[in-house]
């Protein structure tokens, strides 16, 4: 057996190892800052996110099928085919209730800054609303924006140009579908719209007044090019003015697509999936049926406002349907 002195002299010497051992680090709770970029030939993109928050699968989800007798409609997911939206999230180990990105894109192009889309601004509450500091976390100001091409008037693309109706962006001027002001701006159209709809209509106008006031509002016509090497596409279908943006440099594409897709597990599976906030449903569907048949042809690289951040990738075949494919992670921010 061992002297007691020896046994005390361990047991203290343990003692002091467990003292001086360091103590669990807290837990820090917060996410790194919402940027990513990458180079599209000589144009720099930056991804920027807003936020995230519950996207309501089974109320909001359709789909476009065919009667009996030839007639078309969109009957809601969830009754008519009950389990199919969890089946189809379940396959990529998803499920209810999902967690959707909101989605901006920044494109330096050497000789002007454009952001297209600007995120809920404070329309969504706490979950978003975050695009301007992670838009200075990326190293750029607010001031610094020269134009914003908005993809839509919906409140989670809109509201970030004006949070709580004061403008954010000093100097930019604000493009957008000329349909869609048409449309969002009219109290006709408000007055016969759904009533889930009604404040989208009070967030445009809260949103738009200051860039209306000051002339910096103006509409463009379908298929306009904005600038050098950005040109407006039009996709309508989730909105009457709904467009896409293609950015060109050197050779390389890159579409910046809007609201083509909301539940990238579900919609890339059966394009025939829409939402109940599509003003054209079955143009929804045919929108994104062939966007995503020439992006697998082309290899078009697609920015997208909701698909899981930082919403950069290519589409490919997969079996009768497609697949998203995100791009691959870099840190070599080269000129190819």
């Amino acid at each position: 057996m061992k002297p007691i002195k020896a046994i005390l002299l361990g047991l203290s010497l343990s003692m002091l190892a467990i003292a001086a051992a360091p103590a669990a680090a807290p837990q820090v709770r917060t996410q790194a800052p919402g940027y990513y970029r990458m180079m599209l030939g000589q144009f720099e993109i930056t991804a920027l996110l807003d936020g995230t928050h519950p996207f309501p699968v089974n109320k909001v989800m359709l789909r476009n099928e065919t009667d009996a007798d030839g007639k078309r409609r969109a009957v809601q997911l969830s009754e008519a085919h009950p389990g199919e939206a969890e089946a189809l999230l379940a396959a990529e180990r998803l499920s209810i209730p999902l967690e959707g990105a909101i989605n901006a894109f920044l494109i330096n192009t050497g000789d002007k800054l454009v952001l297209i889309d600007s995120g809920a601004g404070s329309l969504y509450g706490d979950c978003c609303g975050h695009l301007i500091e992670n838009l200075r976390a990326a190293g750029y100001q607010p001031e610094q924006v020269d134009e914003i091409y908005l993809t839509h008037l919906h409140a989670d693309h809109v509201g970030g140009i004006a949070p709580h109706g004061k403008p954010a962006f000093a100097h930019a001027i604000i493009r957008v579908n000329q349909k869609d002001v048409d449309y969002w701006l009219d109290p006709a159209s408000e007055g016969k719209a759904p009533a889930f709809l009604k404040s989208m209509f009070d967030g445009d106008r809260a949103s738009l007044k200051p860039y209306q006031e000051s002339g910096r509002l103006k509409p463009f016509k379908d298929g306009e090019q904005l600038s050098p090497g950005i040109r407006a596409i039009p996709t309508a279908g989730h909105t009457p003015g709904h467009t896409s943006y293609e950015v060109s440099s050197e050779g390389q594409r890159l579409l910046v697509w809007g609201d083509l897709v909301h539940v990238a597990p579900i919609q890339f599976r059966d394009p025939a999936i829409t939402l109940t906030y599509d003003s054209d449903p079955f143009g929804a569907e045919a929108q994104r049926t062939t966007i995503f048949a020439d992006a697998a042809t082309t290899g078009t690289l697609i920015a997208a406002a909701h698909i899981a951040f930082p919403g950069i990738g290519h589409i490919v075949p997969s079996g009768t349907r497609f697949a998203w494919i995100p791009a691959s992670y870099t840190t070599l921010l080269g000129t190819k």
